[in-house]
């Protein structure tokens, strides 16, 4: 059980930390802790000993940091939201409890994280279909991107769900061919490529992600799911030239859609200089980099970054607030807790015993990595701004479900391997309900 102990110790300190933070953020705001503060404390304490006791029960050998690093960035994103719009927070609250529901239903559901490749073509055609509802007349524009779907009262991202689908696909497509798209039996000159009939889903995936692009405005989204494939394929093959080939494929899309599309155009032109429309489509980069200025090294104090109003902080720029309450140092502790969660998907995949797994858990955290970076470097004017969220702290329901249900195939995966590892090396295995 030392794993779980571990695990139990770094939650306390998690509650103490968003504890602390929620705090201080009402007495930065009002002069007064937040209303409802205590029973906020209390059911917080409660709500994170029950998770650590479903970890107990359904992942027992899981890698002990996983939900923690989880738990201080959704904790902290609420902090954030809290401080923005209180109405939202509630909100917030309540996706966070979903959250860990669909989190808690996948581990007991989920045995044994090999058994998604058997249903691989199912779970891809499922992704597919996923990106492709906001082309119908379910989907809804917000924002001036197509990413959103509509039933009745209910308004959800599929493309937070569709990653993940994606993710599993392609590892067992390239588990099932890697072999082949490892080998260069074509080439021009020095230049040795895969058979063509093998490179489809490459340039599937090059397509999808124009798509995305052109019709949806969604730039981020684009970006990350060709990312994904990319990735996975040169872990598969172990050839560098694909990386390559994936990034003069994309580059090349997006000269293309630049060239085509005003929307394109716009970001572009927005993010090489914001100030020459300050008060019109530069505004919202402007007041973001006017806020995290205005943070220094130390921030303004939790609850203290009034003067500077960013227009849908809680979602597309929450960073920037984070960065403006908190400084350089806050940001910057931010930035090393993503690190943290996908070095340690990252070991789990190394750790790995088999090939679908080893790539699932690199996709996995691939997809968290650079979701990451895609928004922090939007906000930070690295690149043009896209409409995707800071995975567990921006605000939505649909991004905190796909996040927890991230993590929890990337605990599964872990546990898997633990548990393992630990029968092969004659030691005991704690018992759970992953025993079943």
């Amino acid at each position: 059980m030392g794993r779980r102990n571990t695990e139990l110790g770094l939650l306390a300190l998690v509650a103490v930390f968003v504890i602390a933070a929620h705090l201080l953020a009402g007495l930065g705001l009002n002069g007064v802790a937040p209303e409802g503060f205590v029973a906020f404390a209390v059911g917080l304490v409660g709500f994170l000993a029950v998770v650590n006791l479903v970890m107990r029960w359904l992942a027992p050998q899981a890698d002990p940091t996983f939900v923690p690093l989880a738990g201080v960035l959704n904790g902290l994103g609420y902090v954030m939201i809290a401080r923005i719009d209180p109405e939202l927070a509630g909100l917030q609250m309540m996706w966070t409890v979903l959250g860990v529901g669909l989190f808690t239903g996948v581990l007991a559901v989920l045995r044994n994280s090999r058994n998604l490749s058997t249903y691989r073509w199912t779970i891809g055609l499922f992704g597919l279909v996923l990106i492709a509802l906001p082309f119908t007349p379910l989907g809804t524009t917000v924002g001036g991107a197509r990413i959103w779907v509509s039933f009745g009262p209910v308004t959800f991202q599929p493309g937070e769900f569709a990653k993940v689908a994606l993710a599993v696909f392609f590892a067992a497509y390239l588990v099932e061919k890697r072999e082949l798209l490892a080998m260069g039996s074509w080439g021009v000159g020095r230049l040795r490529i895969p058979d063509p009939k093998h490179l489809g889903p490459v340039l599937v995936a090059w397509g999808v992600s124009l798509l995305v692009m052109m019709y949806q405005t969604d730039l981020g989204s684009s970006l990350l799911f060709f990312a994904l494939f990319v990735v996975m394929l040169w872990v598969a093959t172990a050839r560098a030239s694909y990386l390559a080939v994936g990034g003069t494929l994309f580059a090349a899309g997006a000269v293309f859609a630049w060239s085509t599309f005003d929307h394109v155009q716009r970001r572009v032109r927005v993010w090489l200089d914001p100030w020459e429309d300050v008060t019109g489509e530069g505004y919202q980069i402007a007041q973001s980099t006017f806020a995290i200025a205005d943070g220094g090294m130390v921030g303004t104090g939790l609850g203290q970054s009034g003067q500077v109003a960013i227009p849908v902080a809680e979602t597309d720029f929450i960073f920037a607030v984070i960065a403006q309450e908190l400084g350089l140092f806050g940001a910057t502790a931010v930035l090393v807790a993503f690190l943290l969660l996908v070095g340690t998907g990252l070991r789990t995949a190394v750790r790995a015993d088999n090939p679908f797994d080893t790539l699932l858990a690199t996709g996995l955290s691939a997809l968290v990595g650079v979701q990451a970076f895609i928004i922090v470097a939007g906000v930070t004017r690295v690149l043009p701004l896209t409409g995707i969220t800071l995975p567990f702290v921006s605000y939505g329901g649909s991004s905190l479900l796909g996040s927890w249900l991230l993590v929890a195939l990337l605990v599964r995966i872990s546990d898997g391997n633990n548990r393992r590892a630990a029968q092969r090396d004659g030691q005991p295995v704690v018992a759970g309900r992953a025993d079943a």
